[in-house]
C-alpha cells in the first residue's frame, strides 16, 4: 500500500468472542486509539459496527478507505468477516478485511513493552498490525470459497472420524478375535477387514470358537453367501480364518457379547461415514466447478489429482492473483522453515514453522505423497531428500517435496494452463 493510501485509511482492529466484539480505530498517524467500543457479536452488533465506521468517515474526511484486521478465531469471527466485506453502507470506502493468524499477533504484541491483557489492548494491537503493514494474507474472499471451505473441511472431518473409529475399533478386534488384527498380510482371509463379508465374520460368531469348530463345508458356503460369490478361492479363506480363530485367544464367555456389540456399533458408524463421504464428495464437486471450474481443470490435470485434493487446495488458496509469489503462496501454507544460524555455526536440522494455513498443509503434503508416485520427477527429488538425512526421513523428505510441489501449483494456476510433463521442468 502506497504511503498517500495508507494516509488516508482507517484501520479497525477487532478482537472476537462468542458474545462480543472489541473495536479499536486507528489512522496512520495516531499513538492511542481514536474510537475504542465493543458491540454485539451478531447481526445488529455488525450493523452497528458499520454505522459507526461510516459516522466516523464522515468526521474525518481525510479518510477514504477502510481496512479491517480481526483475528482468525475458530468460527466465532465468520460472520462479522461476511459482514463488513460485503456491507452496502461500507462499498463507498473499499473495504479490505483480513483474518490474521493468532501467532503473529500475539508475537507482534511481544514487541510492546509492559502493555497489559484486556480486550482493548488486544483490539489495538490487531488495529496497529495492520497499519503496520504487516499483514501478508489474502483479503477476506467472500462467502462462495467459504461454502466450498466449509464442505472441504467438513470431509476432513469425516476422514479424520473415520480414521479414528477404524483405530479404535482394531483394540475390540483384537481383544475378540486376536489373530484377525495381527496375522501377517499373506495369512490375511480377507483383503478388506472393513469389508461387508469380514463385518459378517466379527459380529455373527460369538467367540472364535464358533469358527474353529464349524465344519469346513458350512464356513465355505457361509463365506460365499456373506461375499456374494465374489471370493475367487471360498475354501482357502474358509481354511485361513479357521487357522487364524485355532490360534487366537480364548476369552471368558462374559466378554463376547459386549466386544460383538461394540464392534457392531462400529461398523455401522463406518458404514455411516462412509456413505457421508460421498454425500459430501458430490457437493464438492458441484460447488468447485460453478466457482473456479478452470483452476480445477488445471490441478485435476496434475497425475495422482483427484477431485477431493483439487477442491480442497483450491477451497483454501481462493484465486490465485492473491499471491504475488510461489513464496507467499509457500508461507501462506506454513511450508518454510525457520533458520537456525549464528557466527560460523549453520544447523543442519530445522524446524518447519506451521505457522500457515494448516488445512492447505494438509492438503499439499496428501497430494504429493500420490504425486511422487506417478511423476518420475517428483519421485526422485522425493527419494534424494530421503536419502541425505537418518532421522525423519520421510516427514523432512514429503514436506521438502510439497514445498516443491507449491511452485507447480503456482505456476500452472498463474499460467492458466493445464499440467505438461515436458513443462515441469520450467517451473
Amino acid at each position: 500500500m502506497k504511503k498517500a493510501d495508507l494516509l488516508s485509511t482507517l484501520f479497525v482492529g477487532i478482537d472476537i468472542s462468542s458474545r462480543e466484539n472489541v473495536v479499536c480505530f486507528l489512522d496512520f498517524q495516531s499513538q492511542k486509539p481514536l474510537r475504542s467500543f465493543a458491540v454485539s457479536n451478531n447481526q445488529p452488533g455488525a450493523s452497528e459496527l458499520a454505522q459507526k465506521i461510516v459516522e466516523f468517515f464522515s468526521e474525518e474526511h481525510e479518510l477514504r478507505q477502510v481496512v479491517v484486521a480481526l483475528e482468525s478465531t475458530s468460527y466465532y469471527g465468520i460472520h462479522i468477516a461476511n459482514f463488513l466485506s460485503s456491507s452496502s453502507l461500507l462499498m463507498p470506502f473499499h473495504p479490505l478485511v483480513y483474518c490474521l493468524n493468532p501467532k503473529m499477533i500475539s508475537n507482534y504484541k511481544k514487541s510492546f513493552i509492559g502493555l497489559g491483557k484486556n480486550d482493548y489492548i488486544d483490539a489495538f494491537v490487531i488495529a496497529d498490525f495492520a497499519r503496520a503493514g504487516r499483514i501478508t494474507s489474502s483479503p477476506w474472499r467472500g462467502s462462495q470459497f467459504l461454502a466450498l471451505q466449509r464442505l472441504t473441511r467438513h470431509r476432513l472431518h469425516l476422514a479424520h472420524s473415520l480414521t479414528r473409529e477404524k483405530t479404535y475399533m482394531l483394540s475390540n478386534i483384537f481383544l475378540k478375535f486376536s489373530e484377525f488384527a495381527m496375522v501377517e498380510p499373506d495369512s490375511q482371509p480377507f483383503a478388506n477387514n472393513y469389508g461387508s463379508t469380514a463385518a459378517s465374520v466379527l459380529t455373527d460368531f460369538l467367540s472364535t470358537d464358533e469358527i474353529s469348530t464349524m465344519p469346513l463345508e458350512e464356513l465355505v458356503q457361509y463365506i460365499g453367501q456373506k461375499g456374494k460369490k465374489r471370493f475367487l478361492n471360498p475354501e482357502r479363506t474358509a481354511e485361513l480364518l479357521q487357522k487364524a480363530a485355532r490360534d487366537s485367544y480364548r476369552l471368558d464367555k462374559c466378554l463376547y457379547e459386549p466386544l460383538t456389540i461394540s464392534i457392531a456399533s462400529s461398523f455401522n458408524l463406518i458404514r455411516a461415514y462412509e456413505a457421508e463421504m460421498k454425500t459430501v464428495n458430490t457437493a464438492i464437486v458441484k460447488a468447485v466447478r460453478g466457482l473456479n471450474p478452470n483452476a480445477y481443470n488445471i490441478l485435476l490435470s496434475i497425475p495422482g489429482i483427484g477431485p477431493v485434493y483439487a477442491a480442497g487446495i483450491l477451497a483454501e488458496i481462493g484465486y490465485i492473483d492473491a499471491f504475488n509469489s510461489q513464496e507467499a503462496l509457500a508461507k501462506y501454507a506454513g511450508l518454510t522453515w525457520r533458520e537456525n544460524q549464528s557466527g560460523r555455526f549453520r544447523a543442519d536440522d530445522t524446524t518447519l514453522t506451521k505457522a500457515g494455513n494448516t488445512y492447505l498443509r494438509y492438503y499439499l503434503l496428501e497430494a504429493v505423497s500420490h504425486v511422487k508416485n506417478l511423476d518420475a520427477n517428483y519421485a526422485a527429488f522425493y527419494q534424494k531428500k530421503y536419502d541425505e538425512v537418518k532421522l525423519h526421513q520421510h516427514k523432512r523428505a514429503l514436506a521438502l517435496t510439497a514445498r516443491k510441489f507449491v511452485r507447480l501449483v503456482f505456476g500452472l494456476l498463474a499460467k492458466n494452463q493445464l499440467y505438461s510433463q515436458s513443462r515441469v521442468s520450467q517451473i
